[in-house]
């Protein structure tokens, strides 16, 4: 039977990551979309030559891999770009997602996408976790990890979907406020009750 997907999303900060992780060590087979855009736009990929044909060997590194920040510049200021950019991408990403899940031998598996609502992957997957974390508590992480200042960080998450938008879509909610033994405890407790469902629905 063809395992059952959960989308997994959260803000910066929130511990998607560490939550994925809790969930492979119980076998659960899993892709990250991030992973999946990274992946589409290798060297010897179809999607980076076209790229470069469009903006020229200037968003190329000198090992020829894709130079995102000067990519990212050339598509910041121009939304026509930047369509034309996830026109072309987007449809890879999902099916990169998609061969990587069809891989999975457990019940179900997870896809992982911080921009999961914004994206309109949602719609893609049988069932919604959101894993979510006061806001305070989301810059203080975020902060630390990336050693990046409180602005950026706070711009980052008014760029993302709010708090409110992401939990109207979830169908589980994983609080991760507190330390790692309580988040793994969270994440076995879901993952029990997620072995009995058919489909992601209960």
């Amino acid at each position: 039977m063809k395992p059952w997907v959960l989308g997994l999303t959260g803000g910066i900060g929130s511990g998607k990551s560490a939550v994925v992780e809790a969930f492979g060590q119980l076998g659960v087979h899993w892709v990250d979309a991030d992973h999946a855009a990274r992946w589409v736009v290798e060297p010897g990929k179809p999607a980076l030559s076209l790229i470069a044909e469009r903006f020229g060997e200037a968003v190329l590194a000198s090992d020829g891999s894709l130079d995102r920040a000067a990519l990212r510049e050339r598509i910041f200021q121009d939304p026509a770009q930047r369509k034309w950019l996830e026109e072309l991408l987007h449809p890879l990403i999902r099916q990169e997602v998609a061969g990587h899940l069809a891989r999975a031998t457990s019940p179900y598996a997870i896809m992982v996408s911080p921009l999961l609502v914004e994206s309109g992957q949602y719609r893609q997957v049988d069932r919604v976790l959101v894993v979510d974390v006061p806001e305070a508590v989301q810059v203080e992480r975020a902060v630390r990890r990336d050693l990046s200042s409180e602005a950026q960080i706070q711009a980052i998450i008014k760029a993302q979907a709010s708090r409110a938008e992401r939990l109207r879509h979830a169908d589980d909610v994983l609080v991760n406020d507190r330390d790692l033994a309580w988040l793994k405890a969270g994440v076995e407790r879901l993952h029990n009750f997620y072995m009995t469902l058919r489909g992601g629905q209960e």
